[in-house]
């Protein structure tokens, strides 16, 4: 007896047994007993098919979504019995950011107005200015290649003939802001490159991350604020993100209102 109280598949059927048993106390007679499948479910099921793949499902596909869905509920339905959902972490922060995308919803419901485009576009006008970009191209001379790399790219500045070395990204670059060209070559480069006058000549040499340039500057485009037609879209998307934004500190604050909060 004692051996068969140890053995694990027992212990687990026992405990299975303990489960279900508390499940059924709680479940009661009412209708929680009751899944049914109604029309809402069946059009869900079918957009859900149709956005994945691309048709509507066939007589068939459709009994096996059918299917899913009344095991999915079953399944749900008792792990609510069981209380499964209580503590769990995960399913905590899922029906919190839930509630912010209903919130988020109903605030983005209605599309903004052009006048509310318009205003929001001038208030934030600094947000949509294009900074000065750049149009360059370089020469590149490797530390790792050359004994003293600045010297050698100081002299090609006065003969053409000395031929830089292999460099693993690209030999120009069109309208560029600082920021972008700081991503690639270090800001040292950027801000050295920003500080130069187009010309039609080499200038340098400047150092960067990988080693030494000759650097031939042939455009700056001065910043500049684009016209609202060139950024609406974007605009758009900004306005939405700030009316979601301020939708949930408002729902938040008004929530909060409905509670005693006590801090440690």
């Amino acid at each position: 007896m004692k051996n068969i109280l140890k053995d694990p598949l027992v212990l687990f059927l026992a405990l299975g047994v303990v489960i279900f048993w508390v499940a059924a106390l709680g479940s009661g007679s009412g209708g929680d007993d009751l899944i049914e499948v109604g029309e809402p479910d069946l059009n869900r099921l079918g957009d859900q098919w149709q956005a994945q793949m691309g048709r509507p499902p066939t007589p068939r596909e459709l009994d096996g979504l059918i299917e899913q869905f009344i095991r999915e509920e079953a399944y749900f339905r008792e792990a609510k019995r069981l209380s499964l959902d209580e503590g769990d972490i995960i399913v905590r922060r899922r029906l919190v950011q839930k509630l912010r995308f209903l919130t988020e919803d109903i605030a983005t419901g209605q599309p903004p107005a052009e006048t509310e485009l318009l205003a929001f576009y001038k208030a934030n006008a600094e947000r949509y200015r294009r900074p000065t970009r750049y149009s360059f191209s370089h020469r590149y001379f490797s530390t790792d290649r050359r004994e003293d790399a600045h010297a050698e790219a100081t002299a090609a500045l006065a003969d053409g003939d000395i031929a830089g070395d292999p460099f693993m990204l690209q030999r120009s670059y069109a309208a560029r802001s600082v920021r972008e060209i700081g991503n690639l070559f270090g800001t040292a480069f950027a801000e050295a490159l920003a500080e130069l006058e187009p010309l039609d000549g080499w200038q340098g040499p400047i150092r960067s991350a990988y080693g030494w340039h000759l650097v031939k500057l042939e455009q700056r485009l001065p910043e500049v604020l684009p016209p609202y037609g060139e950024v609406a879209n974007r605009v758009a998307n900004d306005l939405n993100l700030e009316r979601r934004e301020r939708a949930n500190e408002a729902y938040t604050e008004n929530l909060l209102q409905r509670y005693e909060v006590r801090r440690p």
